[in-house]
């Protein structure tokens, strides 16, 4: 018999990555807020790679954490090794990377939530959501409990609906052989919500002691530890190693010979993987004039003996993997304690929200994660703040936060993911942005700790820090541009040492710093007056002044795509009315029902003579309104 067992003003389906971000941002900014979960030991579970950043991922979570965010924070607190990838590139592709604690990782986010005022942890599986006569929401538990909401965030991961695949073998089951949420679709797509089937795959787990570690490449953390969290003043130290291993020829004629036993390639498999992170199959097959592919064999944790074999998901059989995985170098006798597997599961097309993370026919219902279509925790933590975010200030009667392309990452994916739609699960990459200089890592905090401030998200304690922060990067500016390095034989032969011309006369220090082949440290032996200040600062420093002539160019392209966001195209346009569009920018446009002008040029299939006339149609409108009035 069905009761009702309480109500909420956000409730959250799922406590995923995304599930996490919703739930704490609802409850942090006043709003009663319920997080439900099918397993409560699933809460921030890493069922695929234990790992938190990585190429562009890494700026996902230094920008969530700028927000006022979680996950940069429970990465700090539970990682095991932590590196900066891209090093050798420019500053724009720099990016963190942590492996972590996984059970930690998950304890940690879990007391979190408990802990957090205004909100609720439940484990219950929500089988049904229905709009009332009032406008909220209702949600029904397979235990018949009715729980009422203002706002619901649906952030179910590769739970709704989940099949897993092992060979011949499938099963109904979400991740890590949990239950999966078997029943929501059903409501979804009787509700006229339009869902389809994505797929992604998770690599074997196998015994440590199993592993023959030698000859293996060894890689080691970064020292010093660099953290994701601006709030991380003290980060731990890296705790152990990783390694490198690589397939080869017999490796590629196992796989090769059993293809037909893959369900991938047997048609078993309806869903759409993941174009950048293919299973070891894929790799075989799409790119088959490589000899040989890199994987990463690296630990779940302090206190487990599994170690995760990264680059190698595969949906083969499990007698198929063993013999692929015994042709490798290191693991010829390995143990296999968890087989890998594909996964299939139930997700929304985003072209159905708009940039609040809302849907556009479902008023006070949001999606976020890889309910959304996207892949990754990192870009599933990112959208669970935003919607979270927006759920809340909907509710409290306050402007939506709607982050733009040039304001972040963050902004790129959810500008991407509600505009373009995706026809795999959606990755962040850095070359997705065209505004990758100025979308930093290092600088998250400059562009969004504000917008954080001003949501409510960033306390008093690190506001103040922030703006310290920002007066020393100031101060540091002015005093590079005013002091004069003179010339003398320990300065030229620093110069000579760095491979740059030796000086003649009196230069600033600004001047020295744009030398390709000079950075602070370099300068640090001739420059008497630098300040005793966080390493951090130098970097910022360093960057904007080498790159200055680039980043005021893109700061002009910037000033003009936002000249086009401002030019707001009214949700109720019939595209079909208006003379001078082609035919198939009509189609386009009244799917995806683009909010302003800028978001309309972004969307594949509508041209510039497109944009041409809806600038000339507004205007029409405009002038009609204006006459209207008089």
């Amino acid at each position: 018999m069905k009761f009702l067992a309480g109500e909420f003003d956000v409730a959250v389906i799922g406590a995923g990555h995304a599930g996490i971000e919703a739930g704490l941002a609802a409850a942090r900014l006043g709003c009663k807020t319920g997080v439900f979960t099918i397993n409560l030991d699933a809460v921030g579970n890493c069922p695929c790679n234990p790992s938190i950043g990585g190429t562009a991922k890494g700026h996902l979570v230094r920008e969530i954490d700028a927000l006022g965010g979680e996950m940069g924070k429970a990465a700090d607190d539970c990682f095991l090794q932590i590196r900066m990838l891209n090093r050798g590139k420019g500053p724009a592709v720099h990016s963190l990377r942590a492996q972590i604690d996984r059970r930690k990782y998950s304890e940690r986010m879990k007391h979190t939530l408990e802990l957090q005022e205004n909100l609720e942890l439940r484990q219950a599986e929500i089988v049904s959501i229905e709009k009332a006569d009032d406008g909220r929401w209702v949600l029904l538990t397979r235990l018949e409990a009715q729980y009422i909401a203002k706002a619901v965030i649906i952030a179910t991961g590769t739970y709704l609906g989940g099949k897993v695949y092992i060979g011949d073998v499938s099963y109904e089951s979400g991740p890590d052989g949990m239950f999966p949420s078997k029943f929501l679709p059903d409501s979804l797509e009787k509700m006229g919500m339009k869902i389809r089937r994505f797929k992604t795959g998770t690599p074997a787990r196998v015994l440590k002691s199993s592993i023959d570690f030698d000859g293996l490449e060894e890689q080691e953390g970064d020292e010093p530890v660099v953290p994701f969290s601006y709030d991380t003043e003290n980060p731990s130290e890296n705790k152990i190693k990783c390694y490198i291993s690589w397939t080869n020829e017999k490796t590629k004629k196992i796989i090769l010979d059993n293809i037909s036993r893959s369900p991938m390639y047997s048609g078993k498999i309806e869903g759409v993987g993941p174009r950048y992170c293919p299973s070891i199959e894929d790799k075989i097959v799409r790119f088959s004039d490589k000899q040989r592919h890199q994987l990463f064999i690296e630990p779940c944790g302090i206190d487990t003996e599994e170690m995760y074999l990264q680059g190698m998901s595969s949906s083969l059989p499990e007698d198929v993997q063993l013999e692929f995985y015994h042709s490798i170098k290191g693991l010829e006798h390995c143990v296999v304690m968890r087989p890998a597997y594909a996964i299939e599961y139930f997700c929304a097309d985003p072209i159905q929200m708009n940039s609040t993370l809302e849907f556009i026919d479902f008023e006070g219902l949001y999606g976020a994660g890889q309910f959304n279509g996207s892949s990754g925790y990192e870009e599933a933590a990112a959208q669970g703040l935003v919607a979270g975010i927006n759920a809340a200030l909907k509710i409290l009667d306050r402007e939506p936060l709607i982050l733009d392309r040039a304001s972040s990452y963050i902004g790129t994916l959810i500008d991407d993911l509600v505009t373009k739609g995706c026809n795999d699960p959606y990755r962040m990459m850095t070359s997705r942005s065209e505004y990758r200089l100025i979308l930093r890592q290092d600088n998250a905090d400059t562009r969004l700790t504000p917008i954080g401030r001003k949501i409510g998200l960033i306390g008093d304690d690190r506001w103040h820090r922030f703006n310290v922060k920002q007066e020393l990067i100031k101060a540091e500016l002015e005093r590079i541009r005013k002091t004069v390095i003179s010339p003398s034989e320990a300065v030229n032969s620093i110069l000579r040492e760095n491979g740059t011309s030796e000086i003649n006369t009196g230069i600033k220090l600004v001047d020295l710093l744009k030398r390709p082949e000079l950075s602070y440290d370099a300068l640090k032996d001739i420059d008497e007056t630098r300040p005793d200040i966080n390493a951090n600062i130098f970097e910022q420093v360093e960057i904007e002044i080498k790159y200055e002539g680039y980043i005021k160019r893109q700061l002009t392209v910037i000033e003009q795509v936002r000249k086009l966001e401002k030019k707001i195209l009214p949700l109720n346009i019939n595209y079909e009315n208006i003379e001078g569009l082609r035919l198939e920018a009509r189609e386009k446009l009244n799917k995806v029902r683009p909010e302003n002008i800028g978001q309309a040029g972004r969307i594949s299939g509508v041209s510039p003579a497109d944009i041409s006339v809806l600038v000339i149609y507004l205007s029409t409108l405009k002038n009609k309104s204006a006459e209207e009035k008089e």
